[in-house]
């Protein structure tokens, strides 16, 4: 079905400028920030000759200054006219004009973000750092008050050596729990544990040497690089060696959040858009399920038993009503039952967990899952494209997402490292085929 375009031609030259910046440059920016349904090209002539009389050729050099610059921007008609009021302020010198363009056929592929994307664009700037002979228990601190699990060990010359992550607290320095159950410990805890791992220093438990990025490499590549790595983030260093920023998962999730195009308004143009895969094609489908009048205390075993930090609580039907989470049930019943903590230690052997997992089931007799679980989710439909997946993500700051069909029957999870697996999968391969 034909569509009706619009070609807005721009005629102007290199010397034209527009807040300082040359205009073909200016407008490029413009229409890249516009997210708007529209293709520009810019096309730069060999020779000119103006209407005030001037000539540019590159025959002689001294009349080489001035090149033509022309730039073609091919769009749906009804977008033409918000853009080139604004082109109009921009063009500062040279021809501005439309005509009608009769399209057929309009489509584009679905990124999760440019490829010309490089680290330094993306990088948090001020990461937090340690040093080889901080103190194990000085690293644990700094994580509880952050909203992040690991940091880059950096020399006296602010070189990365190696990187602490909250496996290393736990494997390598003793932490018993994960960091977001540390943060909800009592006192007294807190400080026992504390104590335990101020024996270790950085240099003692970090994961060494560092795996890097510099600041200039594509951000595909250092997505790359992190996958392939199996880890969360990378200190990102300069070209002397020195550390400039730290790049995370959810550094990344951002920018595909805030670089995305609007791809529903470009679909509502009738634009055939490439998508990726859809959140089902990639989610865990071995996620452990409850029913409302599961004991909590069987609850918290599957938790343990499986390794995992939350449950799904559905219905009869395969409803979703809600999740338990090991943070749920601690600061419920750490007071109630006490052993809740001791339960989801990674320090404590299985023959002293039965004992603690019989005085739970004692104190809590058969409390139900209802009691406990979090009702008010946030969901994505099987059917969603990856990209609704981490802007949900990034907007509510999760990292997991239950996922439901169209009726709210519970399908599966899904976490941020298969979304950047997928989407970076599809990426590199168009980013290859373009080579």
């Amino acid at each position: 079905m034909a569509q009706s375009y619009v070609v807005i031609e721009i005629y102007t030259s290199e010397r034209a400028r527009s807040d300082g910046k040359n205009v073909s440059e200016a407008v490029m920016e413009y229409i890249r920030k516009l997210k708007a349904p529209a293709r520009l090209v810019v096309f730069k002539g060999t020779e000119a000759c103006y209407e005030n009389g001037e000539v540019s050729t590159q025959k002689i050099m001294d009349l080489s200054t001035n090149l033509p610059i022309k730039m073609e921007i091919v769009l749906p008609s009804v977008e033409a006219d918000a853009i080139m009021a604004d082109l109009q302020e921009m063009v500062s010198e040279g021809i501005l004009g439309t005509r009608p363009l009769t399209v057929t056929s309009h489509r584009t592929q679905k990124r999760l973000f440019p490829l010309q994307t490089r680290v330094k664009d993306v990088m948090n700037l001020a990461p937090v750092t340690v040093q080889l002979k901080t103190r194990a228990d000085e690293v644990m601190k700094k994580l509880l008050s952050a909203n992040f699990t690991g940091v880059p060990v950096v020399d006296s010359e602010n070189r990365p050596v190696g990187v602490i992550s909250q496996s290393d607290l736990i494997y390598r320095a003793g932490m018993p729990v994960r960091l977001a159950l540390m943060a909800q410990s009592d006192p007294e805890r807190l400080k026992t544990v504390m104590t335990g791992l101020c024996k270790k220093t950085a240099q003692d438990i970090m994961t060494a040497p560092a795996i890097t990025v510099r600041e200039t490499d594509p951000l595909t590549q250092a997505v790359d690089t992190m996958l392939k790595n199996e880890v969360k983030r990378l200190p990102v260093v300069n070209d002397e060696g020195f550390l400039a920023g730290i790049l995370s998962r959810i550094d990344i999730f951002q920018t595909i959040t805030r670089e995305s195009p609007d791809w529903e308004h470009l679909q509502n143009h009738h634009i055939h858009v490439e998508s990726s895969q859809c959140v089902s094609e990639i989610m865990r489908l071995d996620t452990q399920t409850v029913s409302p009048d599961t004991p909590v205390h069987e609850v918290l075993s599957i938790i343990d038993n499986n390794d995992i930090q939350r449950v799904a609580v559905v219905n009869e039907d395969g409803l979703l009503l809600g999740l338990i989470s090991d943070r749920n049930l601690l600061s419920a019943f750490s007071e109630q039952a006490p052993g809740v903590w001791e339960i989801l230690s990674k320090l404590v052997p299985f023959s002293a967990k039965s004992k603690h997992s019989l005085k739970i089931r004692e104190n809590l007799e058969d409390q139900p899952a209802k009691a406990v679980m979090k009702t008010d989710l946030i969901t994505i439909d099987e059917n969603a494209g990856i990209d609704e997946a981490i802007s949900l993500m990034t907007e509510h700051a999760i990292k997991r997402l239950p996922v439901v069909n169209h009726q709210g029957v519970f399908k599966g999870m899904i976490n941020r490292e298969p979304l950047l697996k997928e989407g970076f999968s599809t990426m590199k391969y168009l980013g290859d085929s373009a080579d």
